[in-house]
């Protein structure tokens, strides 16, 4: 370890993986620290399932009905990736998909009025769904063409919208779309977690429906992609990526120290060991002093031996909760895969409930979703402090790579001078 090297990263989660892999990539020689003994940090899947009990200090007992418990590979944050997005891009272009499977996910609804139905995203979909009236799928139709046609470089496609002038909300009025059309619209297929996105500029959520219709149109059955054997083999991806490039692992090794000179970061302690370094990018659990809380967010894992009534008996899918449908400030997300993804034995189902706390009883705001599931065999629930960094890390080197939220988030890969050189958005 007393070695010098380019950068230094602390912690596995998917994100630090993508950077330390991105990085060797480009030639910079890289140390890859984490505590724990395994990959995957807050990303990691849990396995055994007797692991994922004593994870959260339940006993474990009765473990035979769940089957076998090899078979068990269970994620701590639900994440499905979509099927054009650029995170996949980035899987194929640094060939990580080498080391991985990827298997399609069957359903993806929208709650709305207390029932479950089908996200329409094109536009025989939207004149056969039971969200709108007769009229309204019209309207929402020719506003599916006007996005499937949209093209930001021809002016000509754009139809008397300046999608940097006009507001999401204004949008949605040109095209007379009511306001439950509105609502699972701008959340079930533009994946918004709240409405603040109303009063910004359309483009984004042009670009965001535009992206869920082409990774729909790949697959056919939803927009989404998930991984065989759990989401940690998304970070164990990225790390033998690097490993390749160069890159050095080192788990279950305790951070005493990042050792700073003048301000800026100079090293990383460990003991008796000292490895120099010019940058370091961390998760937040390793610089407490340097990050805030600015919220929570409540999961909920659970098993079950039954998909999730009211999807057609989908063996996967994902159900989006609007917020105006239950009285909140932000979505709530139910996701659900199975053994025909290697995460659960043979008839076996893991479904994850989560949203943003917005109350004293985060276990409170969850039950709109845990309704939806019926019979659970067992409920593991976390909730999870969001940090977020309170400088940027230009002057001191050391770059806070920010908490999960609840399904989405950005990465920003900082250059030499940590400044922002690619912004990578995952939806």
């Amino acid at each position: 370890m007393d070695e010098e090297y380019d950068v230094i990263v602390l912690g596995t989660g998917l994100k630090e993986c993508i950077l330390s892999g991105m990085l060797s990539v480009s030639g910079k020689k890289v140390l890859h620290i984490d505590r724990n003994k395994y990959y995957g940090g807050e990303s990691a899947s849990i396995t055994p399932l007797e692991e994922l009990f004593s994870k959260f200090n339940m006993p474990a007992t009765h473990l035979e009905e769940y089957g076998r418990s090899r078979d068990w590979n269970v994620d701590l944050i639900p994440k499905f990736l979509m099927a054009n997005g650029q995170l996949v891009k980035l899987l194929i272009h640094t060939g990580v998909t080498r080391y991985l499977e990827f298997k399609s996910i069957e359903g993806s609804y929208v709650y709305k009025g207390g029932k479950i139905s089908k996200v329409p995203a094109d536009e025989k979909e939207a004149l056969a769904s039971g969200l709108m009236g007769m009229f309204e799928k019209r309207r929402f139709r020719n506003f599916l063409v006007f996005i499937q046609d949209f093209i930001l470089e021809d002016p000509k496609t754009w139809k008397d919208v300046d999608p940097k002038q006009m507001t999401a909300a204004q949008l949605y009025e040109k095209f007379g779309l009511d306001k439950d059309t509105a609502d699972f619209t701008g959340h079930a297929l533009a994946l918004h977690r709240d409405d603040e996105y109303l009063n910004k500029p359309c483009l984004e959520i042009i670009e965001r429906i535009k992206l869920y219709s082409d990774s729909l149109a790949r697959y056919g059955k939803s927009p989404y992609l998930y991984p065989l054997y759990g989401l940690g083999e998304l970070p164990q991806g990225f790390a033998r990526l690097s490993a390749i490039y160069g890159g050095t692992y080192m788990l279950d090794k305790p951070i005493d120290e990042i050792v700073m000179e003048n301000g800026k970061v100079v090293g990383v302690r460990s003991g008796d060991e000292t490895a120099k370094c010019k940058q370091v990018y961390c998760d937040p659990s390793y610089v407490p002093d340097r990050v805030e809380k600015v919220g929570q967010v409540i999961r909920c894992i659970c098993l079950m031996n039954h998909p999730i009534p009211n999807t057609k008996d989908a063996l996967s899918c994902q159900i989006i909760i609007p917020q105006k449908q239950v009285g909140r400030h932000s979505d709530i997300y139910v996701s659900m895969v199975s053994y025909t993804h290697q995460v659960a034995a043979k008839g076996w189902f893991v479904a994850m409930v989560s949203t943003t706390v917005e109350t004293p009883n985060p276990e409170e705001e969850i039950k709109p979703g845990l309704d939806l599931l019926g019979p659970i065999k067992q409920k593991f629930v976390c909730v999870s402090d969001v940090y977020k960094p309170k400088e940027d890390g230009q002057e001191s080197q050391v770059c806070v790579v920010s908490c999960y939220q609840t399904s989405f988030y950005n990465l920003i890969i900082l250059n030499n001078l940590g400044k922002a050189s690619d912004v990578i958005t995952f939806n």
